[in-house]
């Protein structure tokens, strides 16, 4: 009998017949979800022999949701995560000139999703552009709900654009501004609570992992008070909450200051030998050179929403794209979490049982890890390695590779769960 799963006490309770909700998501997402379901159900039913089964249950938003009901985002949808804890996703479209800004922001912030998951490694086989690949393993925590992405921007030419214009001048005494005239303005929010929320995360991952850093990028050279912010609320944090786990670059630049480079050396190479986690910071522009330079430098990365987005696509770039990107949306104190396609919806492609499914088929594989069935994950992961290996692929890593066999999006599914 299907049963929902729960959060209690903090922790996961799931039931060996857990009910999903999907949303098979607008252009490619049919093609891809069909595709990827029959691989989870082949990886669940390889790991327990009929005795733990997934029982999907179909939600809707984006433009199938539109069409039958006319809301982008039906509010039963929204109570069917809340009420089943854990969701997984295809690509959604964002209303063009009505509706909301965007769907997916909108669930992450319906549901405080306040974490984007991003785990980068490479799969043997995958075409890169770069030398080697091999040597990005990172996993991103990017804030997900503070930042621009708030959506707190007022249009120029309108009266309340004039109005906050006139309010930052006379009573904010702010001249900076340099054409007043015609300028939009955006109001970026970063929070203490948002900051530790997401940091704290980073460093639990870093310590269950047994990780040997967590790097916060950030733009405060130039961002003082909310960037900078991040990276002193974010040393702060490490410093008071896991000071047996941790050592931190703060505490490096204090003992250097006050006792000198050679005691501070000394601390580090103590801290190195105890095993302690290093908690370091880096600009965002050196670290987007620093990971096609010395990607093996980082392991956890903690940073705010836009930063988060960029890097975690040009680390996708590195090894293999945003097709086999995996992506999770997790409230880690709720236990709620929708897991997701990283790519949009290439409608010129939908329909075609074409495109590459990896990026939904590898965001239920850090589902299964995330329930706690991580034999399932790790089929996953053979099945789609193997397939890779044997060049057996669709369009996108057909083009770039020698020898290779075409395979439509069914097809590909078919290999991998050969390979399970």
């Amino acid at each position: 009998m299907a049963e929902r799963i729960h959060f209690i006490d903090g922790k996961l309770r799931v039931p060996d017949n857990p009910v999903i909700p999907y949303i098979e998501g607008d252009g490619t997402g049919p093609d891809i979800w069909r595709a990827s379901v029959r691989v989870f159900d082949a990886a669940v039913k390889k790991s327990y022999n009929g005795r733990k089964r997934i029982a999907w249950k179909e939600i809707l938003a984006g433009q199938k949701a539109f069409n039958k009901t006319g809301n982008w985002l039906p509010g039963e949808t929204i109570t069917d995560l809340r009420e089943h804890i854990v969701g997984i996703k295809g690509p959604l479209t964002t209303p063009v000139g009505e509706g909301m800004r965007s769907l997916n922001v909108a669930l992450r912030q319906e549901l405080d999703l306040y974490t984007c998951f991003r785990p980068v490694r490479y799969f043997k086989g995958v075409p890169s552009p770069v030398k080697n690949p091999e040597k990005v393993n990172m996993f991103i925590f990017r804030e997900n709900t503070e930042d621009i992405y708030a959506g707190i921007e007022f249009m120029h030419g309108e009266s309340r654009t004039e109005k906050l214009k006139r309010f930052l001048a006379d009573e904010m005494g702010i001249t900076k501004i340099r054409f007043p005239e015609t300028s939009s303005l955006g109001i970026k929010p970063v929070s203490v609570e948002g900051t530790e929320r997401l940091v704290r995360q980073a460093i639990k991952f870093a310590i269950n992992m047994h990780l040997p850093s967590v790097t916060l990028v950030h733009k405060g050279n130039i961002m003082k008070f909310t960037e900078g912010a991040f990276m002193k609320w974010g040393y702060a944090l490490a410093e008071r909450e896991f000071a047996d786990y941790v050592f931190t670059w703060a505490q490096y630049r204090r003992i250097a200051e006050k006792e000198g480079d050679d005691a501070a050396d000394r601390a580090q190479k103590m801290q190195e030998s105890a095993g302690k986690i290093l908690v370091k910071d880096i600009i965002a522009d050196a670290f987007l050179q620093q990971i096609l330079t010395r990607p093996s430098e980082y392991s956890v990365i903690a940073t705010l929403n836009l930063n988060g987005d960029y890097i975690s696509d040009a680390l996708a770039a590195i090894v293999g794209g945003v097709g086999i990107a995996p992506g999770a949306n997790i409230n880690f104190e709720s236990g709620h979490a929708i897991f997701e396609a990283t790519h949009g919806t290439a409608p010129k492609h939908a329909d075609q049982n074409k495109v590459n499914p990896g990026s939904v088929i590898l965001s239920g594989a850090l589902m299964f890890e995330y329930i706690g069935w991580n034999e399932v994950a790790k089929q996953i992961y053979t099945g789609l390695e193997k397939t890779i290996l044997s060049k057996r692929v669709t369009y996108d890593f057909h083009r770039l590779m020698d020898d290779a066999i075409l395979l439509r999006t069914s097809e590909f599914a078919d290999a991998i769960i050969s390979n399970i």
